[in-house]
């Protein structure tokens, strides 16, 4: 394996809901981050490409992805077919998933395709500036991923990240990290926060980053030598730009008919956000509307308006959720007594100037300064390059969950009688390490927890990990606590009974970055230990 001295370039790659596009820098150059603004069925100058894909009748070939995905509306008087392209896949590793897949295909593997596909413009980019680079080797992927995203949904974007031949597995720990998106943004930030902002040492912003599905929230303050610390437990709920669309799609069918909406959403994907909707254009939809709606339509000659009023009920309903996730943070900053001197808006919803607007009048009166910065679409991916060529920026993040383990002990008449179990003991959550949910953790802070073989034909230790948010969870079994992952820890062979006594395994779990890492070693020799894992439980 090569070492870190080896690395040339960094990608920053903004795998979103409903669009994605990427960014890169050269270590050389490090302040000149180029944004990849040229896409297939797009003109120049777009930031990003949908993220979309679309597969053959047997999906087993990816057909066209991205804007070419995108089925066209129809010319003239007829509906021309047209194989329907996969969206939202994303929100699956949410555990959101709405949008139904064929068969023959997981959410997995639509990630995996659509990967494959981004990097092969990845790959011709970068390679166009640097023809000598050996990619595999030379390149660190930085990957952003949602505020809300629990560890189980990033490792399944790192198995993902391999299949896609964005990185080689052997060069993950290396080659491939992550960033959440507000995190990135504010790293993209850190310049105009002194020179524009007029921020100094010890002041605490906050970054709302308003995408296409999600807005995810981090209160960051800024350190010396231009650090920053994570100061409250990030937040994200789905109120993103969408959902306004949605909201006029719902206007629309109450206008034409939810069967109409239901043909226009399988055979057409042009964009039909206009405030005056002239049905002439749209023959073949005329012909789908039938009863009262049609008289209607008729009577005002194939138009459709839509009143200030409509359009604002259409963005206020969203915009509610998301004044629920600024006062999320502004309630956390005053139980640490804390404000902020800035509130940055970041992501392609944060050009609405409405959203602007209603952000400004509900919090102006709280927060001092809110902002939007120049291309404000382009802030994660150009953050998650700068997060690259120096992941010393982030000094501290705050735990989103506590972890912990399970122990088996003796039931006492003061636990509850429902978990007493058959053997007369009770299932205990045990905290890996003093910190838990809500703390502050350095970048490379880790807890050990040693175990020790107790046979000669032990050939493993399994460790379950669990998760909960409650500082008073304390059985397995609480509503609150949850099953995280499956560790299986390989050990070496004894040669004898007294050998047991020194075998003892290290436990060791990372906690500061955003993809979780364990490690196991054996604590007299050194040795490293095979460390193996099973991911596929819920989280809450």
């Amino acid at each position: 394996m090569s070492s870190s001295d080896d690395i040339r370039v960094v990608v920053g790659v903004d795998f979103g809901t409903t669009y994605s596009g990427f960014a890169f820098a050269h270590k050389s150059n490090p302040n000149d981050v180029k944004v990849h603004d040229f896409w297939k069925g797009l003109r120049g100058g777009w930031f990003k490409t949908p993220t979309v894909i679309n597969y053959d009748d047997s999906c087993a070939n990816v057909m066209s992805w991205g804007s070419s995905a995108l089925a066209t509306r129809p010319r003239g008087r007829s509906l021309r077919p047209s194989s329907k392209p996969i969206e939202l896949f994303k929100l699956h590793l949410l555990k959101r998933g709405t949008t139904s897949l064929p068969d023959a295909l997981n959410y997995k593997d639509v990630i995996k395709d659509y990967l494959k596909e981004l990097g092969k413009d990845i790959r011709r980019r970068v390679k166009s500036h640097w023809y000598s680079l050996d990619f595999d080797s030379q390149v660190i992927i930085v990957i952003t991923v949602p505020a809300e995203f629990d560890d189980n949904a990033i490792e399944t974007m790192s198995e993902c990240a391999i299949g896609a031949n964005l990185v080689k597995e052997e060069n993950i720990e290396r080659n491939l990290k992550f960033t959440t998106e507000p995190e990135a943004a504010a790293i993209n930030s850190i310049s105009s926060l002194r020179n524009e902002n007029h921020l100094k040492s010890r002041d605490l912003f906050m970054v709302v980053d308003c995408g296409g599905v999600t807005v995810d929230l981090t209160t960051r303050e800024l350190l010396d030598e231009d650090k920053l610390s994570e100061i409250t437990v990030r937040a994200g709920d789905n109120c993103g730009s969408c959902y306004v669309d949605q909201a006029f799609i719902d206007f629309l069918g109450s206008k034409i008919g939810s069967s109409t909406i239901d043909i226009l959403k399988e055979n057409h994907y042009d964009d039909f956000l206009a405030y005056y909707l002239n049905l002439d254009e749209y023959e073949p939809i005329k012909k789908c509307i039938t009863g009262e709606e049609k008289e209607k339509l008729e009577a005002d000659e194939w138009l459709i308006e839509a009143k200030f009023d409509d359009v604002k009920e259409m963005f206020d309903s969203v915009i509610e959720r998301i004044f629920t996730l600024i006062r999320g943070q502004l309630e956390q900053l005053k139980r640490l007594k804390k404000e902020i001197s800035l509130m940055l808006l970041v992501g392609g919803f944060s050009e609405s100037e409405y959203l602007q607007d209603r952000i400004r009048g509900e919090f102006s009166s709280e927060v001092p300064n809110i902002s939007v910065p120049k291309n404000p679409v382009t802030s994660v991916m150009k953050g998650a390059v700068k997060y690259g060529l120096s992941e010393e920026v982030i000094e501290s993040r705050v735990l989103n969950w506590t972890y912990g383990t399970c122990i088996v002990r003796k039931w006492l008449p003061t636990d509850p009688l429902s978990y007493k179990l058959p053997n007369g003991y009770v299932k205990v959550f045990e905290k890996f390490g003093e910190e838990g949910y809500g703390a502050s953790v350095k970048l490379n802070s880790k807890v050990i927890k040693d175990f020790k073989s107790f046979s000669l034909i032990q050939r493993k230790i399994n460790i379950d990990m669990y998760v909960t948010k409650s500082s008073d969870a304390k059985y397995i079994g609480d509503p609150e606590i949850k099953l995280l992952r499956k560790f299986q820890l390989e050990l070496p062979e004894l040669d004898s009974y007294e050998d047991i006594e020194d075998i003892t395994i290290s436990f060791i779990l990372k906690f500061g970055r955003v993809r979780m890492s364990a490690i196991a070693e054996n604590k007299n020799t050194g040795h490293e230990c095979k460390v193996t894992f099973k991911y596929d439980f819920d989280l809450v």
